[in-house]
This record gives C-alpha cells, sequence and structure tokens, in this order.
C-alpha cells in the first residue's frame, strides 16, 4: 500500500481532532513538527515551575471529591505486597520443593528451616491481621488498643495449626486432578503447572482466616490469586475434599456456594447468584444464601451456570456444557443441552 493510500486509511484521527490539527498531521513528520511548533510550547523547566504546582491543586481537589478511593491517614489497612508474600511463604511450606521459594527447605536441615520460616510468616502475617482487625474495629467504636493485637495473635496461631490439615485435603485435590485429566502425566506435573493448584490451595488458607472473621486479607488472597489465573474462587465458598478443576479460565465460585467432595468442574462454570434481594431503601440485602449448594461426586462442564441459593444439585449429577440451571436437580441426574442443527452452505461464484 502506498504511503498516501495508508494516510487515508487512518485519517479519521480521533487525537487529532481533539486537538483540531489536521487530519494527517499525526502521520506526517514535516506537519507534525509544524503543528507542535504552532501550540503553547512550554520548556520542561516551565512545566516544572508552573504547570506542576497547577496540576498538584487539581489533584487535591479530586481527593475531596471522590473521597472514597483516598486512604490517606495510612492506618488500618494491610499491606497486598506482603499479604501476597507471606501467602508465598505458605506455599512453601504446604509444597516445598515445588511452590514459593523452593531452596529454602531441604532434608539436611527441615527441622530447623521450616521452623524459621513458621516464625516468619507468624510474626509478619500477625501484623497484616492486627492492621485488618483494626481497620473494622475503629469503624464501629473506639475499643481496648490490645484487643486487635491480641485477636490476631490468636487467629494466626490458629491458621497455622490447620495446615496439615490444609495439606492432607490439598493431597486428595491433586490426587483427583492427576486421576481426573487423561492428558496428566504425574502428580509433579500436576502441582508445578495446573493453575488449579494454587488457586485452590490459597483458596483453602483464605477460607480460614474467612471463617474466623478477617476483613480484607482473604480476598487480597484469593483476587491476587484471580489475576494470575482467570480463576475466582470466594473464600466464602465451602469447598469439599477431591476438587479439580480442569483447565480453569473463566470459573466463579460465589461467597456463599457450597461444594461436597469429588466434584469437578470445567472452564467457564458459574455457581453464581440468582437475583439480589433489596430492602426497602434499595440496598442489596446481604448475609443470605445467594449460590448453590453442589452434592458429591458431580461434574459440571464448561460453560454451564448454574445460579442461586436455593438451587440444590444432588450427589453423582452430571450437567453439560453451556447449560443454564435455576432449579434443583435430583441426585443421578443427566443434564444436557439439546443439539442444534448445523447448516452449511456454499456461497455462489459471483
Amino acid at each position: 500500500m502506498e504511503p498516501k493510500d495508508n494516510l487515508s486509511a487512518i485519517k479519521n484521527c480521533e487525537e487529532c481532532k481533539k486537538k483540531n490539527h489536521d487530519e494527517t498531521d499525526c502521520w506526517s513528520p514535516e506537519k507534525m513538527i509544524t503543528t507542535l511548533m504552532k501550540n503553547h510550547y512550554q520548556s520542561e523547566t516551565q512545566w516544572v515551575e508552573e504547570g506542576l504546582p497547577n496540576l498538584v491543586d487539581k489533584i487535591l481537589v479530586n481527593y475531596n471529591a471522590f473521597g472514597g478511593m483516598d486512604h490517606l491517614e495510612g492506618k488500618d489497612l494491610p499491606s497486598k505486597k506482603i499479604v501476597i508474600e507471606v501467602l508465598e511463604d505458605l506455599f512453601t511450606v504446604l509444597f516445598p520443593g515445588y511452590l514459593g521459594e523452593t531452596d529454602i527447605i531441604s532434608k539436611a536441615n527441615i527441622k530447623y528451616q521450616l521452623g524459621a520460616k513458621l516464625n516468619t510468616i507468624y510474626t509478619r502475617l500477625t501484623i497484616e491481621v492486627e492492621k485488618s482487625l483494626k481497620y473494622i474495629c475503629r469503624k464501629i467504636s473506639e475499643c481496648p488498643q490490645d484487643i486487635c493485637q491480641k485477636r490476631a495473635h490468636v487467629v494466626v496461631e490458629e491458621l497455622l495449626e490447620t495446615l496439615p490439615e490444609i495439606r492432607s485435603t490439598l493431597s486428595s485435590d491433586i490426587e483427583a486432578a492427576n486421576n481426573g485429566d487423561p492428558a496428566a502425566v504425574s502428580t509433579e506435573e500436576v502441582i508445578l503447572s495446573y493453575p488449579c493448584v494454587m488457586t485452590i490451595a490459597t483458596y483453602r488458607i483464605a477460607h480460614e482466616l474467612y471463617i474466623r472473621c478477617v476483613p480484607l486479607i482473604p480476598r487480597i488472597m484469593s483476587e491476587y490469586m484471580h489475576s494470575l489465573t482467570g480463576i475466582d474462587i470466594h473464600p466464602g465458598a465451602r469447598i469439599g475434599k477431591s476438587f479439580f478443576i480442569d483447565h480453569g479460565t473463566g470459573v466463579v465460585i460465589g461467597e456463599t456456594a457450597e461444594i461436597g467432595e469429588n466434584v469437578k468442574l470445567y472452564q467457564g462454570v458459574t455457581l453464581g447468584a440468582l437475583s439480589f434481594p433489596k430492602d426497602e431503601k434499595g440496598n442489596v440485602i446481604k448475609g443470605r444464601k445467594r449460590h448453590p449448594t453442589i452434592g458429591n461426586n458431580v461434574v459440571i462442564y464448561s460453560g454451564a451456570t448454574l445460579l442461586g441459593g436455593d438451587t440444590v444439585i444432588g450427589d453423582n449429577v452430571v450437567i453439560g456444557g453451556n447449560t443454564w440451571i435455576t432449579t434443583s436437580v435430583e441426585a443421578d441426574t443427566r443434564i444436557t443441552r439439546g443439539s442444534e442443527e448445523t447448516t452449511y452452505r456454499k456461497e455462489k461464484n459471483k
């Protein structure tokens, strides 16, 4: 394509229109220079001395207008960076040699290294949990200064005490993935490469904090993993052993969802809310069960959507892909979507 043709193809440059430039200024070096020289040009020094203070004033006005996005005092909010680092440290403990810092724990002096790692987790996470508890406490009323600190110690101690149980449950999840995917070569491959492993591990850690009423941190953990894997599991969901998400991208599991044992989901499955009941003022009523309950030994194929807190899926149910379910399903049922005829038509030569 000749340059002129290329210019005409993109002549509707929106940026140029906004600045009243000639429609080809953005694509012609000569005209671009001319246009720049015609504008109110100021040196870097001029902008720093005049433009920058003006910008600061505008942003301060914006802070006042949109105060919900500010936390200028910096009190009582956990550090997202530290929470993620602690999560990585927990992976080191849960999957030594696989996830997290793989060179930290070795058989030669595992007892010392494990103790040191757990102590670091305990110290750092307690500080972040305390800040999270204070964040909620101060919203309600002033409380005794040390109450949140004491509670934070208890919460983190209880979380760490559950690690052996979490590892046991994760072992069943990994086994379910290895047995449930014909393409899986080994448990090593599953642990190192399957996105569901890290996501489910994160969920099981975050859930322990969630049920102990720790604000903010469980969601920081789960949404961090959501951003990495595309799998969105709310820490409030209740999920049994031997849970496997095949492929995973686009899976959504809501806060009040309940999932039994030996359940397998494929990509794009949604366990969501059917509607959001509101009070007389139009505000969403929170705290109710909004998401489905899934029994044991259930398989849900890709793209299926299950909605509503009253929707109960019985044991041994198989739900086909791209189905839409808003009512309960009896045990031992197979649900498939009716086939649609696909038509192929060859266009005649013109």
